[in-house]
């Protein structure tokens, strides 16, 4: 009888060491970084309204819906906890920048929108406006990639404030000190008028 009572106490903290070693900080226990896979046609175009990485407002609405303060069927904190230090098993850990700088904003943006196969997380397209769904992405960044935004001409994290717009050269003309004039950005999405939505 001893020996069973101290088998099954070993066999217990032996599984303890080892989900204590999966939920470590290095990995976020979500196994080998590898690059998320491409976003199908449909999002592989999509990006972040232009001014939305620098914006305050934008990045608190977005904090909001985070931790489910503005729409009550939504709250990504509840897996992936409100510091971006997940709190259920499989949630993805935002604050492992190796992993995050992997994903593009279209990617983000993609599995937000229609969830991930196999895994728990679902598609919040049906519960979450496209301006909603970004505004997320906005402040989820802040994790692992704060002060970054997404360039997608040079398909990379940059300092926010220093991506290409879309159509721009992707260097300015020698002599310019490196400034290049800013281009004609596409509008961004209107903010809802309610605070609610």
């Amino acid at each position: 009888m001893m020996e069973w009572k101290k088998m099954l106490v070993l066999g217990g903290l032996a599984g303890l060491a080892l989900t204590v070693a999966a939920c470590g900080e290095g990995g976020g226990g979500e196994g080998p970084i590898v690059a998320p896979p491409a976003p199908p046609a449909e999002y592989a175009d999509k990006h972040m309204p232009a001014g939305w990485w620098a914006d305050p407002k934008i990045i608190e609405e977005g904090k909001e819906l985070f931790i489910g303060g503005k729409n009550p069927d939504v709250n990504c904190a509840s897996c992936h906890g409100k510091d971006g230090k997940p709190v259920k098993a499989g949630a993805r850990d935002f604050r492992v920048t190796d992993r995050m700088k992997l994903y593009s904003d279209s990617v983000w943006f993609w599995r937000i929108s229609e969830g991930v196969p196999n895994t728990k997380m679902k598609a919040w397209k049906t519960k979450l406006s496209e301006e909603d769904r970004w505004k997320i992405v906005a402040f989820e960044r802040n994790f692992g990639l704060a002060g970054k935004e997404w360039d997608a001409e040079k398909k990379d994290w940059v300092p926010v404030g220093s991506a290409s717009a879309p159509g721009a050269p992707a260097a300015a003309p020698a002599g310019d000190a490196g400034v290049a004039a800013p281009a004609a950005a596409p509008a961004a999405p209107a903010a809802p008028a309610e605070a609610g939505k």
